[in-house]
């Protein structure tokens, strides 16, 4: 069987020299090029060791694992946190409760809703929880900014999201107001729900519900007479001289 020279054709693309964690800036001992075949195209690869230099590296990568668009941050970004920060997107932090929360199961990468629970000015005693943002990702759980590779759970009180400048007020002002807790979903769910606050006085409430109707049975009412004869009667007795009388009122 003979194979054609397009076949065996390769081009160099940029990879990493040794296992490299996230947060570094690449230098030019970092990369090196590596043969890939050119009948195998792989978006966001660099064909050029001078593209990557001096960016950071947004994502752990392994030893000869070619580098792509994705992984890496803006050029004098920083590195860290600071370099997996859209342009026009906020890191904003925030205190959950850890104890009837999913903080301890959230890990960077997450999509979370976010809830908050406090008492309107002028209501009273009647508090409400309210889903503020919905659809959130997680960017660090407690200092962590990458998932444990074992997948083991850690208890965290501060979860930093990421969110756009208007979202950033509006959790700073729930955070302000009440008790932030978040609702892990699935990755895969991106849609957005029409909530409406939830208030105590929905969760109880002072008036029973009536029973249900049995059904093809009447309800009977009670005789006119019955009902004369349960009000009370008082008899009064009257002695005029050698003659007596009753009355009743």
């Amino acid at each position: 069987m003979q194979f054609s020279r397009a076949q065996h054709a390769t081009t160099g693309i940029v990879a990493a020299v040794n296992d490299l964690p996230s947060g570094v800036t690449l230098t030019a001992k970092d990369v090196v090029l590596v043969d890939w075949p050119t009948n195998l195209s792989l978006a966001g690869s660099f064909n050029k060791i001078d593209d990557v230099i001096g960016k950071p590296l947004l994502y752990p990568v392994v030893t000869r694992e070619p580098i792509l668009k994705r992984d890496l941050g803006v050029e004098g970004s920083g590195i860290g946190i600071s370099g997996k920060i859209p342009t026009g997107m906020r890191a904003t932090a925030v205190r959950s409760n850890e104890v009837v929360g999913v903080a301890g199961f959230l890990y960077p990468g997450s999509r979370v809703d976010v809830m908050v629970t406090y008492t309107p000015p002028g209501s009273g005693p009647n508090p409400v929880t309210q889903t503020v943002l919905q659809n959130v990702e997680v960017l660090t759980a407690g200092q962590t900014i990458e998932p444990d590779p074992q997948g083991k759970p850690e208890a965290v009180s501060v979860v930093t999201l990421l969110v756009n400048p208007e979202d950033s007020q509006k959790l700073q002002l729930a955070s302000s107001q009440g008790v932030i807790q978040f609702v892990l979903r699935s990755g895969v769910d991106q849609e957005n729900v029409d909530l409406h606050p939830t208030r105590l006085d929905q969760l109880a409430s002072d008036k029973p519900s009536p029973p249900p109707p049995v059904p093809g049975r009447k309800t009977a009412k009670a005789p006119k007479k019955m009902a004369e004869a349960s009000k009370s009667i008082y008899i009064m007795e009257v002695i005029q001289g050698t003659k007596r009388s009753e009355e009743k009122f």
